[in-house]
Parts: C-alpha cells; structure tokens; sequence
C-alpha cells in the first residue's frame, strides 16, 4: 500500500468529525458515460462530494485529504468534489476505512462504492464481464429517494447487444464490386 503517512498526522477529532459530518452530508458516486473513443464505449466515473451551505468544514475535507476541489453553486451551495481516480484510491478510500461511518446506510454505500473503485483500478470496468459487474453493483449504490441518473442497467444492457461477432469491428464502407473489364481499363491488359 502506499505511504500512509498523511492519514496517521491527521487529529483523530478532525478525522472523527469529518467522517461524522461526511455521514450526513456527503455521498458516493459512480457515473456512466458513453463515450465512443473508450474500448467499451462506456466511460465509468467515481465521485465522492460533500454539499453544505459553509465552505469552512469543506475546506478542512479538502485540506486533510489533501486533493478534490471546491465549488459554489449558483444556489450558494458549495460543494466539495473529487473525482480523480488516484485521489480516491490513495486518499479518499483510505480515509474513510480509518474514520468509520455510524449509520447503516453510510456504512453500504461506501462498501459497494470501494468495491467498485477496486474493480476500476484492477482495470476490471475495460473487459464486458467487468463492466457489466460494476453496473450491476452500480444498481445497489445509493437506493431510494432523489436518486438521479442520466444511464440506467437497461440503457447499459441495450448497448451490449450488438454482433459479438462485429464487437470490436469498425463499421464496413460502401464498397464497389469491380468486372474484370473495370480492372483491364484502369492497369492495363491482365
């Protein structure tokens, strides 16, 4: 693992209470975007933030884990966010391992969303049984109300259902059947 140095300099009152405020106000994410240029033509994003109407306790988040950024929204809400995959393994993870949750619902949710993030850094999300994991974990992460997404399973299973055969072909062109008689006109006789 790598050095973990940062994590033990952080006061076990600072590290309590952002786990504890994080517990109440703050969320795991895994996002879906088609994206045409990646191998699967599914881009897996995660995300962990954290929304409050103060940005003081954000900056603290912000400034023991050492990584994400802050911002405001038009609202006044501001809004602590790190969706940078090293962030999240080396610092975000390990954080929240060290500083539990209290509640239940938490408690999951970080569970099903690290095991999503093991399953990207071990490259998993770039084969089809990989990805198709991840987006059923996917389903179970933050169940209930207000939950909000662009891509669902069925949207992801639908584009699966392309020719095996043709998965990783590119689309054919148009292509001319030629006589002999076209090939004599333009190289000369056979």
């Amino acid at each position: 693992m790598k050095d973990q140095q940062w994590l033990n300099k952080i006061p076990l009152e600072w590290g309590n209470y952002l786990a504890g405020f994080t517990d109440g106000e703050g969320s795991f994410n895994v996002s879906l975007r088609k994206r045409e240029d990646h191998l699967m033509k599914w881009q897996v994003v995660l995300t962990f933030n954290v929304s409050q109407k103060e940005a003081y306790i954000l900056s603290q988040l912000k400034k023991y884990l050492g990584c994400g950024r802050i911002q405001q929204r038009k609202d006044g809400l501001h809004m602590y966010v790190c969706s940078n995959p090293l962030s999240i393994q080396e610092r975000v993870i390990p954080f929240f391992r060290k500083f539990n949750f209290r509640s239940q619902t938490k408690k999951k949710n970080f569970a099903i969303f690290s095991q999503i993030a093991e399953k990207v850094f071990s490259k998993e999300h770039l084969t089809a049984q990989g990805l198709q994991e991840i987006v059923k974990l996917r389903e179970e992460l933050n169940v209930g109300k207000g939950r909000k997404r662009k891509y669902e399973l069925c949207d992801f299973e639908k584009s699966q259902k392309e020719n095996p055969q043709r998965l990783y072909a590119k689309p054919r062109k148009f292509r001319k059947e030629f006589s002999s008689d076209d090939i004599v006109r333009s190289h000369g006789q056979l």
